[in-house]
């Protein structure tokens, strides 16, 4: 070994530097074969609870960065295919290789009206999603709702099948409103398509529903007080200038739902926002504000159908999270964060307190396996809710999108196992003992599938 400071003659320090470059060189070579080495297991994908996964094996991690914004952007993907000239590979040939991977070709669809026994049930995230009748599902920045009664799920959604407008010197880009788009399903696999449980308005400009503002992120509960389903979303202009939310209400799980107005809650603009439904019939709302610096926390009415005015609280102050998607775990609560890149993919964060109201502590990054740059942006996806499964107790599914601002109706869907799996590293806030969380992981898998009696029915999911 070369020590800075010991004798050594010129000579034979530029020949130990020589070798070294030829080791270097020799050693990534090897690491550039087509095959990948596998991954080390850890110690929940020995003990999975899911059926035949596989760990994702065609993200080849780039040798050149790609600008996340020319990857994703209109005009990198506006311009038609072009053919890589060997040995050197341009700019856009690398963003449109790695666009692939990220979105791959309609031809690899899920589609449960063509799909055959062995396939069945099989989450492929990233790839695009049909319904029975074999359309792409459409129900973006949404969220599930179970019917106990009736042992149906209801996914609402947006609906973007329409042109995208993009405006590159704002960064934005939208589709005309359309509506809310409600999917029904025994299985969590196989949606029927219900129709626009709220749609667009096309004549009354003044509406917060006519189809050139933003309806977005809709969530809906059910209020067994008044026996009626209750929508909040995130309402907004064109130049997302109004930052307010809006409410719906309806008798039926699938509407139509009657729109009953918009309001910025506590006076406060509202972004990205949730709410959560506590298993003592207390719900809550949860939004970005103050220009994505913050987070706020309120309780709703008791009908469910307007904000408490006092009592809410501020969190996450100056962290700038958006996106919350909240759920409950042996008493405690959890909440996913993404951070706020616009239609770029970031960083998801998790976050954890003893009471809805707070305070928050932040746990971390909870995505796990994948390439480093796969990993840390949260799988190029951004969380919208996270779904209780009955029958696997520390097991919930992770429902991110994975946007495509050049063309926002083929944004793709990346739903995932989120276990709670052990205890948590330490957290970053120094305020809150230690141990009090479990850790929360988002796994990666190109493939997986729900085990048998994940619904706590005991039913082969073939047989639904």
């Amino acid at each position: 070994t070369f020590h800075i400071g010991s004798k050594c003659c010129v000579p034979v320090l530029l020949w130990s530097l020589a070798a070294w470059v030829l080791l270097l060189h020799a050693y990534t070579s090897l690491l550039r074969v087509p095959s990948q080495l596998p991954e080390p297991q850890s110690q929940w994908q020995m003990t999975s609870p899911f059926m035949e996964v596989e760990k994702v094996r065609n993200w080849n991690k780039l040798e050149e960065n790609v600008d996340l914004e020319e990857t994703f952007g209109a005009a990198a993907l506006a311009k038609p295919m072009t053919t890589a000239k060997a040995p050197e590979e341009s700019k856009e040939a690398l963003a449109r290789r790695k666009l692939a991977l990220l979105f791959p070709d309609k031809s690899s669809a899920i589609d449960p009206s063509k799909v055959n026994g062995s396939e069945y049930g099989y989450f492929y995230p990233g790839q695009e999603w049909l319904d029975s009748a074999g359309r792409p599902i459409q129900a973006h920045g949404g969220g599930v709702m179970y019917v106990a009664e009736t042992r149906t799920y209801y996914w609402y959604g947006e609906n973007k099948d329409g042109a995208t407008k993009y405006s590159p010197k704002q960064g934005t880009a939208r589709v005309d409103v359309l509506g809310i788009s409600c999917y029904s399903s025994k299985d969590l696999w196989t949606w029927h398509y219900l129709g626009l449980a709220l749609k667009a308005e096309r004549r009354d400009k003044s509406s917060d529903l006519y189809f050139t503002n933003v309806v977005e992120r809709p969530k809906v509960i059910y209020n067994d007080r008044t026996k009626q389903y209750i929508m909040w979303m995130h309402i907004d202009n064109a130049n997302y200038s109004k930052a307010a939310v809006g409410v719906a209400v309806s008798p039926n799980p699938e509407g139509p739902f009657e729109y009953v107005g918009s309001k910025r809650p506590h006076g406060c603009d509202s972004r990205d926002m949730t709410i959560f439904q506590d298993d003592d019939g207390e719900a809550y709302l949860i939004y970005s504000s103050l220009g994505n610096s913050e987070l706020h926390i309120g309780p709703l009415t008791e009908d469910y159908m307007d904000v408490v005015e006092r009592g809410s609280q501020k969190v996450l102050v100056k962290e700038r999270r958006e996106a919350p998607a909240v759920f409950k775990h042996h008493g405690m609560y959890y909440m996913v964060t993404s951070g706020c890149t616009g239609w770029a993919p970031n960083g998801a964060l998790v976050h954890a307190a003893e009471s809805m109201l707070g305070p928050w502590v932040t746990l971390g990054d909870p995505c796990v396996g994948g390439e480093e740059e796969f990993r840390s942006f949260t799988f190029f996806s951004q969380g919208t809710f996270v779904l209780p499964l009955p029958g696997l107790e520390n097991t919930f599914i992770f429902m991110a999108d994975r946007w495509r601002p050049a063309d926002l109706r083929d944004s793709r869907y990346v739903w995932l196992p989120l276990t709670m799996d052990g205890p948590a590293d330490e957290p970053s806030d120094d305020e809150f003992e230690f141990p009090l969380w479990l850790r929360v992981s988002i796994h990666w898998y190109e493939k997986w599938k729900l085990p048998e009696g994940w619904d706590n029915q005991h039913r082969e999911l073939s047989s639904l």
